[in-house]
């Protein structure tokens, strides 16, 4: 072993016979200052590159301490580091603003190793590196960065890069501030549980989006969605736009935007009301009812539900017409529209598509369920008073009840609850009916 040190030293210090050792290689070629300092920081060598790293003339520093070097030579970073090293005997390094003979500065990324020997005094090893070039870069990568930031900030919409792994797991690789703003979530949070957003999308706009997210990953084409997250002000609609971008080993990312789009979906459905509307009684229109009772159907069919569907019509509405006139026909249209939105739940459908014949889909009800509820509002109906010339008028409503399996239409639905409604009108009006399952007319006059 100590043969193989001694040739290993006498390798170090010069392989054959005129050739420099490794030691005298790494000190002439080194791409920077280096300075061999004793325990009061004073300079006692510099390597044949010096001057052109350090810009200063050695002559010149040699006999003087290091922190000449420093733009603040008595408190400067320079002075701390080296006094650190003394006191410590262990090793420094960091980022130095050196100045150089012609006043110039510049950024010395610096070492400082304590060299302590069994004999001899405490010498420090400083060996500098210039990477001016490189800070000035850098901090014009910070300002050009700020101002994207800044730029971006004042955007109405939040930034993200959305990344759908391998195995189909959604991650948030950035979220731009304004989702903060915009939505009240925060970005770091989403960005460490996908969840934080995507568990808040209403339970249909999740498989929408889900479906939709697919189908931009196999074709490759821009991804656009509308979608409603729940936040604590309540449900906001929210648009998601975005360009998909192909990885290696089935990665994809989206690099898009997400709006606030809140203000004008509540614009649409304001005209879609006033166009979806009937005039008198603020019900449905017959178009609007089946537009919105195909929706729902169509989510009943996914989620291998029934639906319970039913036609309502006002008993001897001609003669109430006929015997108090069409305006106190209009305020009994009115107050039966009233009550019947009172006794319904507010995600349930109620339309007029004729006369005085209206129709009524119950959402998320068993036929029971149905039964039950349009039981309470015929009778509530039946309590219905109106006064025309000191006359109290009353009038009833009598319902015909049909429920829709995975296989049904609405236009058969229909049919088949206009069948029950002439069945309870043959049978003495005010009165329910419906399916053979259920029990025919429980609690009718």
């Amino acid at each position: 072993m100590a043969a193989f040190r001694e040739r290993w030293q006498r390798w170090w210090r010069g392989g054959a016979a005129g050739e420099p050792g490794l030691d005298a290689l790494l000190l002439e070629h080194y791409p920077g200052a280096v300075m061999l300092l004793d325990d009061q920081g004073v300079v006692r060598r510099v390597n044949p590159a010096f001057e052109r790293y350090a810009g200063h003339p050695p002559e010149q520093l040699l006999g003087r301490r290091a922190v000449t070097l420093d733009i603040d030579p008595l408190h400067g970073d320079f002075a701390r580091a080296l006094e650190q090293c003394v006191t410590t005997l262990r090793p420094w390094q960091g980022l130095l603003l050196c100045r150089r003979a012609d006043g110039s500065l510049r950024h010395q990324t610096t070492m400082i190793q304590p060299l302590v020997r069994d004999e001899g005094p405490l010498r420090l090893l400083v060996m500098q590196y210039d990477v001016t070039g490189m800070r000035e870069r850098e901090l014009r990568d910070r300002q050009l960065l700020g101002r994207l930031e800044s730029t971006v900030s004042r955007v109405p919409s939040a930034l993200f890069r959305l990344r759908q792994g391998g195995n189909g797991q959604l991650e948030f690789l950035y979220l731009s501030e304004a989702l903060r703003s915009l939505f009240g979530l925060a970005p770091e949070q989403c960005m460490d549980d996908p969840e934080a957003l995507l568990g808040r999308l209403a339970r249909d706009d999740r498989q929408r989006f889900e479906a939709s997210l697919a189908q931009s990953a196999v074709s490759l084409a821009p991804w656009q969605l509308e979608f409603r997250l729940s936040l604590p002000e309540g449900m906001r609609w929210i648009e998601a736009r975005a360009t998909p971008l192909a990885r290696g080993q089935g990665d994809l990312m989206w690099d898009g935007l997400l709006i606030d789009i809140d203000e004008r979906k509540q614009v649409e459905q304001r005209v879609q009301r006033l166009v979806g509307t009937d005039m008198l009684t603020e019900a449905l229109n017959r178009r609007a009812f089946l537009e919105q009772g195909e929706a729902a159907l169509a989510r009943a069919t996914r989620h291998g539900e029934s639906l319970s569907l039913a036609m309502l019509d006002l008993d001897h509405f001609k003669a109430l017409n006929d015997t108090y006139g069409h305006a106190v026909g209009d305020l009994a249209l009115q107050a039966f529209a009233t009550t019947c939105r009172e006794s319904l739940r507010p995600y349930d459908l109620f339309a007029r598509i004729g006369g005085e014949e209206f129709v009524v889909v119950l959402v998320d009800s068993r036929p029971e369920e149905a039964w039950s509820v349009l039981e309470r509002l015929r009778q509530a109906v039946a309590a219905i008073e109106l006064e025309s010339e000191g006359e109290v008028v009353r009038f009833t409503v009598s319902l015909g009840l049909a429920v829709l399996g995975g296989e049904g239409s609405l236009e058969s639905g229909l049919a088949q609850a206009d069948r029950a409604l002439y069945r309870a009108k043959r049978s003495g009006r005010n009165r329910i009916c419906g399916p053979e399952a259920l029990i025919q007319d429980p609690g009718a006059p």
